[in-house]
């Protein structure tokens, strides 16, 4: 593999002439690479059937305006090749640092506003349902069931979407896969990075997913909440992140499937769907789910 990645490193300006030895980050569908001051993304086999590699390159170098992600020296649309700027003296966040990292959940939530109120706009348009009808397009041409109860959940989310276009927010520019392991800590500020999945969206997505990836309690999504808005958050706009905490297991469920099907070898990704999905299911016949719905639906 170094020396794929030495042949690889010679074809991109960038990153020619280094000769020191590649470390191995992390990654769940792509291999990441540190190359001395400079991070290599290889995309992941099949990624191409559902990423757009050209919206992610202008998304990317967008978010990098805005403050929030490292520069980006090199990105290849038509191999899905990127090359950013490794940054210094930060730890790679996983859900048992932002319990033990004091602030963590702050200093999130501050990067996502900054992003958010940065006036970047994104090319793509993140949509929950076209996503979902997408993906499971995807899955008919794999041969790989859904879980039981999966089709009778989406129809339950009609209310759910019904009630977020009643007072929709004006679209932002978010991260949409806020993953624990896609925020890099110094203590002071966190960094955002992968954008694969980036596009114009409710901002409350971005907390709300953020909320599932790390298990945030009660106590958490509050500090994430009130450091979001400089104060405490209206019932809406709380309704709204407990929405999309559902919502984003039903996405990511067929995420997880997609996967399987692909053999990625980095987790068990059947096993991962079905969590997901479970998950899914609990936030939605939670007692409070309906409280948070008709919160939506008054604006206020």
């Amino acid at each position: 593999m170094t020396d794929d990645i030495t042949a690889i490193a010679a074809t991109i300006p960038a990153i020619q002439g280094f000769t020191g030895t590649p470390r191995r980050l992390g990654g769940l569908t792509n291999r990441v690479w540190q190359l001395g001051d400079h991070i290599l993304r290889i995309p992941g086999e099949g990624t191409a059937e559902y990423i757009d590699r050209a919206n992610e390159a202008v998304a990317a170098r967008a978010a990098a305006a805005a403050g929030v992600a490292p520069a980006v020296l090199h990105a290849d649309p038509a191999t899905g090749l990127m090359v950013t700027r490794f940054i210094p003296d930060t730890v790679t966040m996983t859900p048992a640092l932002f319990r033990t990292r004091p602030g963590s959940p702050t200093r999130a939530a501050r990067a996502f506003r900054q992003l958010h109120d940065s006036g970047q706009t994104f090319p793509a348009r993140f949509d929950l349902f076209a996503m979902i009808d997408d993906y499971r397009h995807l899955l008919e041409a794999k041969s790989v069931d859904l879980p039981e109860g999966y089709e009778e959940t989406l129809a339950d989310a009609q209310t759910v979407r019904a009630a977020l276009s009643t007072h929709p927010l004006p679209l932002v520019p978010c991260h949409c896969d806020p993953l624990c392991e896609n925020f890099l800590d110094t203590g002071t500020r966190m960094w955002i990075v992968d954008w694969e999945y980036s596009g114009m969206n409710d901002p409350m997505w971005d907390l709300g997913d953020l909320s599932v990836e790390a298990g945030f309690d009660a106590a958490q999504d509050e500090e994430l909440l009130t450091a979001y808005f400089n104060g405490p958050a209206r019932p809406a706009d709380r309704g709204r992140m407990v929405i999309y905490k559902a919502m984003c297991d039903l996405l990511w469920t067929l995420w997880g499937l997609i996967q399987h099907a692909n053999a990625n070898p980095a987790d068990d990704f059947m096993a991962y769907a079905k969590g997901r999905f479970a998950r899914c299911r609990a936030l939605m016949t939670n007692p409070d789910f309906p409280t948070h719905l008709a919160a939506i639906r008054a604006g206020a």
